[in-house]
């Protein structure tokens, strides 16, 4: 540790810290960038998911905690493996999403302190030692690049964590105070303020003393909403800080905004420093243009406008045009140097059809994943063909959404289209009308019915966001296995084909198809016991988030070397499941070789057909050829046979299996055709026409 007090007043500590910023780095590397010709080359006005598509469509998303790697090995190095990429291109996975692998946490002094969010609270450009260096992150785009695949980095245009940036602000080093949303409380008011308890370095407002502030004429005071709400941890979405000196030797308070948790300060879009846009765009070129990632992700970037209302209402920070501003300059700025963007952020239908037409080029698709995941819970996919066609209604296009597995959060079930902006509008499930946000508290209360407590006891409930759990839990709980320590040999294949079910239902659908080590593996829920200590705050998803040897590279290993607890696992290894036709990993090669041949990714959604059966599934989808693609999906364990019909299908055309090149049906007058399904069996059918009526239709 240097013998200088780590103090605003020490100048070699100030200047540690600058060194140390992200703002910092940004300027660095803005000074380099500009006037260069390679800042012109490429188009960026407008998204384009169906380029970002043809980049890579099929991505596994990994995450950094919960890798088991070869021995001294780093995660890195681990995701740029050649057998690790020749297993990827023969199941037809062509992007990694890597997660945060930078520096996350916080700067106490000089000390560094742990991340609080999963490496989401970044404070600096460098990548952290517990993951790999840059030169490993280089080697594995260019492993990427070698196996036709492309390397997904993160960007949090949102929020930093308290690193050097924010202890710069609170010191009110030249620009860095504009970085976030913070206001100076003059001593005269610190007894608005609360004490920050010893040992802390802010401390929650309660809404009271939030009251008193935005009276005070302070702050905009109360949130449409209060994200990860715990009582007497975080009430409010404003945070005080302790007093601080400064550069001057002047004791400074402050209060600051933060959306998410208090260690996540929120950057703010419109100060008239732009330090927060430097900051963040800085960021993102870094990682394409000196690390060589080919697409980014954008978390918390929703959140990029706040505004005062009226006295009786509650500020105005989501859906503010603001944030579609940012996201704009932010996707706008990624595709001028030949990336993609995508958000993963639980909006609106509304506010991802507003999105997509200037922001980023893909969305994660938050609607349908709870609505397929209740499909497979009931047995019946009344609310997804809702939800469904809720989307068609509002003009979305299904190729701009991210169709997911697993990842590392929650499922999450906050439904916020029907919850939030069409909380008054009136829908119809099971012969019952409900109000928006009636419907999505009836879907929610479904889901923990089927999912958690007797029905899924090694499943939790997440706040008031949703279930921690793994795609295989969803599983075992829809199909009444309590005791995971039970399970049979025909156990397994039963969550294995409805595992491939949900595979399908997302593979086999216009848009992105995103999956987890976890789903390739086959992860169950790691025990609350096992991770008492990371879930005493009430962060349940710890549990889902258990280590896995994907390549079986370290087989002893009970945990990753970042420490997380090896999970029990269902499938086994890739080389294994490679060398296995009814593995988990060759039958999702089969359906994605699929997808692959026929261009489904880059296809329209038409038509969510009415069905016959209750657990079917009608996609009417339009390919970039033309011709019209079916896919029909049975959610339950029985046999099903049923009508599909839909006015896209065109009279006389002879149904075709894509999987088997085999004609199934013809449609008849009614522009319809019979169907039968086995148990959790989907179907990937073309509707072909005579020659010259395609060449016409084509034309």
């Amino acid at each position: 540790m240097p013998p200088f007090e780590p103090v605003g007043t020490n100048k070699a500590y100030v200047e540690w810290l600058v060194n140390q910023s992200m703002l910092g780095d940004a300027t660095m590397l803005a000074r380099q960038l500009s006037g260069q010709s390679s800042m012109w080359n490429n188009p960026y006005a407008h998204p384009n998911p169906r380029r970002a598509l043809d980049t890579a469509s099929v991505w596994f998303t990994a995450y950094p905690l919960s890798l088991i790697t070869r021995r001294s090995q780093s995660f890195l190095s681990a995701l740029g493996s050649d057998d690790l990429w020749e297993a990827f291109e023969q199941i037809g996975i062509t992007a990694v999403h890597t997660g945060p692998v930078k520096m996350a946490g916080g700067l106490s002094g000089w000390e560094p302190t742990p991340s609080i969010d999963g490496h989401f609270d970044r404070i600096a450009m460098a990548m952290d030692p517990l993951f790999g260096t840059e030169d490993e992150f280089r080697t594995m785009c260019e492993s990427a690049a070698r196996h036709g695949g492309t390397i997904i980095d993160d960007i949090v245009p949102g929020h930093t964590g308290k690193g050097a940036d924010f202890r710069l602000a609170e010191m009110n080093y030249r620009d860095y105070p504009g970085i976030y949303h913070m206001i100076e409380i003059p001593e005269d008011d610190w007894h608005l303020l609360p004490d920050v308890p010893e040992g802390e370095d802010s401390v929650n407002l309660d809404a009271a003393a939030e009251r008193k502030l935005q009276e005070a004429g302070y702050i905009i005071g109360e949130l449409q909403r209060v994200i990860f709400y715990e009582p007497g941890v975080k009430e409010t979405n404003w945070s005080a800080t302790r007093a601080v000196v400064d550069t001057k030797g002047i004791l400074r308070r402050w209060v600051y905004l933060h959306y998410f948790k208090a260690g996540q300060p929120s950057i703010n879009w419109l100060d008239p420093t732009f330090a927060g846009i430097r900051l963040v765009m800085g960021d993102a070129l870094h990682s394409l243009l000196d690390l060589g990632s080919g697409g980014l992700r954008l978390d918390a970037n929703g959140f990029l406008g706040v505004e005062r209302s009226t006295e009786e209402s509650p500020a105005w920070s989501e859906g503010h045009p603001l944030s579609e501003t940012a996201n704009q300059l932010i996707g706008s700025m990624v595709r001028k140097v030949g990336g993609f963007t995508f958000q993963e952020l639980n909006l609106t239908m509304d506010d991802i059809k507003a999105t997509s037409s200037t922001g980023p080029d893909l969305s994660y698709d938050f609607v349908t994943r709870p609505a397929y995941h209740h499909a497979l819970a009931t047995g019946d996919t009344e609310f997804l063909r809702l939800v469904l066609r809720e989307g068609l209604r509002i003009g979305i296009d299904q190729a701009s959404l991210v169709h997911a597995l697993q990842n590392h959060d929650e499922l999450t079930y906050e439904l916020v289209h029907f919850a939030t902006t069409h909380r008054d509008d009136r829908y119809t499930l099971g012969g019952v009308e409900y109000a928006g946000h009636e419907l999505a508290e009836h879907v929610r209360e479904t889901l923990r019915q089927h999912l958690t407590g007797d029905a899924g006891p090694y499943n939790a409930i997440f706040t008031q966001n949703g279930i921690a759990c793994t795609s295989a839990s969803v599983i075992t709980a829809s199909l009444g296995m309590t005791d995971l320590d039970a399970l049979s040999e025909s156990d397994v294949e039963r969550i294995r084909s409805a595992h491939l079910l949900m595979a399908m239902y997302n593979a086999w659908q216009p848009g992105v198809f995103a999956l987890s080590g976890w789903d390739l593996c086959g992860t169950l829920p790691l025990s609350r016991e096992q991770v008492r200590a990371l879930i005493r705050t009430g962060d349940t998803r710890w549990i889902e988030r258990g280590a896995h040897d994907l390549m079986g590279w370290n087989p002893e290993a009970t945990q990753s070397s970042s420490g997380m607890l090896r999970a029990p696992t269902l499938y086994g290894s890739l080389p294994d499941q490679l060398q296995d036709p009814s593995s988990f990993a060759s039958r999702l090669a089969a359906l994605l070789a699929v997808r692959e041949a026929h261009g489904i990714a880059t296809g329209e959604l038409l038509d969510v057909p009415d069905v016959s059966s209750a657990a079917m599934l009608i996609l009417v989808n339009r390919l970039a050829i033309g011709a019209v693609q079916v896919t029909v999906l049975n959610f339950s364990e029985e046999d099903v046979r049923g009508t599909v019909m839909s006015s896209h299908l065109p009279v006389g055309g002879r149904v075709v299996d894509l999987s088997t090149s085999e004609q199934v049906a013809e449609v008849d007058d009614l522009c319809s055709f019979r169907v039968g399904l086995g148990p959790f069996q989907g179907l990937a059918l073309i509707i072909k026409e005579d020659e010259h009526e395609e060449e016409a239709h084509r034309d």
